[in-house]
């Protein structure tokens, strides 16, 4: 019954993902699977809002874990905004439409209290989100599952097009950084991230960050990554690579930090945004 969509809903302005938006907050029903493929098959037919729609269905696990893990760092659920600036989400009130696309889910255990006026989370049952199967197993491995073991090898490209093999940082203290551009919390971290690399330059450490946009399906552009690269002088600046990604972790939360020491390991595994004194303790673990 659902799929029978509106002219005025496919007809409204706005980039593919705020259509795909404003279908969802008509249509998700309570107790109803949303399937991708009915949607893409029956409803979104270009192109561009099939990407958008895979987009938003490939944060479907990534939501649960994320929720657990900024519950059990911070003591509290994330707002709405919080989610929206960790998923890239720009289009209003897309963030409310996963919860409900996530509430609706005869699948899945209902994990999740939210206020009825505002729609904000208040309770979060992070055993619930941990005991299940789609979700256990990614929010070990998000929060520490790393510290202790060596550090995966690598191959991504810089921005300027050259190969970069993790093998030139054998035997040198470092952090490979995941983040995206425009990211919130990664740009509260970055500059941190800068000025302890500077400080610990001469000790051999090396900063390698691993831009997200890509993997993410971000619609930022070269130029715009460039201009970004400027405020990040001293860092070596890489595309993270799917197979990068799987490796450190199956990084779904940015920013992900992984200090790695002489001798090759994980030493320290950050999520999140992290103060500056928390940033030099990892740095110093590494270097020790």
């Amino acid at each position: 019954m659902w799929l029978a969509v509106g002219a005025l809903v496919l007809a409204q302005a706005g980039t593919p993902e705020a259509r795909v938006v404003e279908y969802l907050k008509t249509h998700v029903a309570p107790g109803q699977r949303v399937l991708v493929s009915d949607l893409a098959g029956k409803v979104f037919t270009e192109p561009a809002e099939r990407k958008a729609l895979d987009r938003l269905f490939n944060l479907f696990f990534k939501l649960p874990p994320f929720i657990a893990q900024h519950q059990q760092q911070q003591g509290r659920p994330p707002t709405l905004v919080e989610i929206s600036e960790q998923f890239a989400l720009r289009v209003p009130g897309e963030a409310d439409v996963l919860l409900r696309v996530l509430a609706a889910d005869p699948r899945l255990p209902r994990f999740l209290e939210r206020d009825p006026k505002s729609g904000e989370i208040t309770k979060v049952d992070v055993p619930a989100i941990q005991a299940h199967p789609a979700f256990a197993r990614g929010l070990e491995r998000s929060l520490s599952g790393l510290e202790g073991r060596p550090a995966p090898p690598f191959t991504a490209h810089t921005y300027a097009g050259a190969e970069f093999n993790s093998a030139t940082l054998a035997r040198k203290p470092h952090l490979v950084y995941f983040w995206f551009t425009n990211c919130p919390p990664c740009m509260k971290t970055a500059p941190d991230l800068v000025a302890l690399a500077k400080t610990h330059a001469a000790r051999g450490f090396k900063v390698v960050t691993a831009n997200a946009d890509r993997l993410l399906d971000l619609d930022v552009s070269d130029a715009e990554r460039t201009a970004y690269a400027a405020k990040l002088p001293g860092l070596t600046l890489l595309h993270a690579t799917p197979e990068m990604q799987t490796a450190y972790a199956g990084v779904t939360v940015y920013p992900t930090l992984f200090f790695v020491d002489r001798k090759g390991m994980v030493v320290r595994q950050l999520v999140g945004h992290h103060e500056r004194e928390e940033l030099q303790a990892a740095f110093e673990q590494a270097l020790e």
